[in-house]
């Protein structure tokens, strides 16, 4: 009988600390919100190219404001909006940049495979306990990656991080066609100021019929240095008035991702992205999101 009482207490010992984790885990990923100073780096480190003419990307940095906004929030799931201001006046541009989606025990959600192609994966109870998967989406709401990992509190550091495969990234998708596959090995990591999304990525070249090509490989560090939310001001009256509409958008894609275990996008219909047509004010309706969307969509 003592054997059996003690047994109870130990399981509810660990409930309880399980539970106290995850509110320790979403008072960290809520505190990415707010208003930063953001600049963004990145570097070719090494290249594997058997080519000899092959040229690495030249070093990037690029520097912004961004108001993060946390959209929605319940027991296991935070939507958290990226948006960019560049100015500080009511002239200012605005622009809706990255989505994060962080959802406790994520079971269930879509790994990149190449060429603009998603792939759902299912995962077991055991193999998604006590993690946060991190479901990162494009400008226009499409998917990016998805990757799960548990958030670590060690030696004065607050860390969460995870390998997983993406599309190329904007800042190359123009510029570079000898890769079709970023392994993206993620670190977001909370500091003093704010916080830092560190990246030790991998090029890589992929198609159905051959292994994987290693091209190069790049590091990157995103520092996301905190500000007075008023000088995210002009983006945060933006967001308050379009939200609602990019609502829709994320409904929508909802609906595919449940839909479909396989989705494959194109990347222009009749010569333009998805973006160019979301970010128009003539697309605001539920139907005219709907069948933008679906015209994107290859039917595989």
């Amino acid at each position: 009988m003592k054997q059996i009482f003690t047994i109870i207490i130990l399981l509810l010992s660990l409930k309880m600390f399980s539970q106290i984790k995850k509110q320790k885990d979403i008072e960290t990923i809520k505190s990415m919100c707010g208003c930063y100073k953001v600049t963004f780096k990145f570097a070719e480190t090494f290249n594997y190219s058997n080519d000899t003419t092959y040229t690495p990307s030249k070093n990037k940095i690029a520097y912004a404001l961004e108001w993060i906004d946390l959209t929605y929030q319940n027991q296991n799931n935070l939507i958290i909006q990226h948006i960019l201001q560049m100015g500080n006046d009511s002239n200012a541009y605005i622009m809706k940049h990255w989505r994060q989606d962080w959802t406790f025990q994520d079971r269930k959600f879509l790994i990149y495979d190449h060429d603009n192609k998603w792939n759902k994966k299912n995962v077991d109870y055991y193999s998604s306990k006590n993690k946060w998967t991190q479901n990162v989406y494009q400008v226009d709401d499409s998917p990016r990656y998805a990757g799960s990992g548990t958030w670590t509190y060690i030696d004065n550091k607050i860390f969460w991080e995870n390998t997983v495969d993406a599309p190329l990234p904007r800042r190359e998708r123009t510029i570079r066609s000898d890769y079709n596959v970023l392994k993206r090995g993620n670190r977001v990591e909370i500091n003093e100021v704010g916080w830092d999304h560190k990246q030790n990525n991998h090029k890589i070249l992929r198609s159905d019929t051959a292994n994987d090509v290693l091209i190069a490989s790049e590091y990157g560090i995103n520092n996301y240095v905190k500000v007075k939310d008023e000088k995210c001001k002009y983006a945060k009256i933006w967001w308050n008035k379009n939200s609602e509409k990019w609502k829709i958008v994320r409904d929508e894609w909802e609906l595919v991702f449940e839909q479909n275990d396989v989705i494959s996008l194109k990347a222009n219909y009749n010569d333009k992205p998805l973006w160019d047509y979301l970010f128009s004010d003539e697309y605001s309706n539920k139907n005219e999101i709907k069948n933008i969307i679906n015209n994107f969509i290859k039917q595989n």
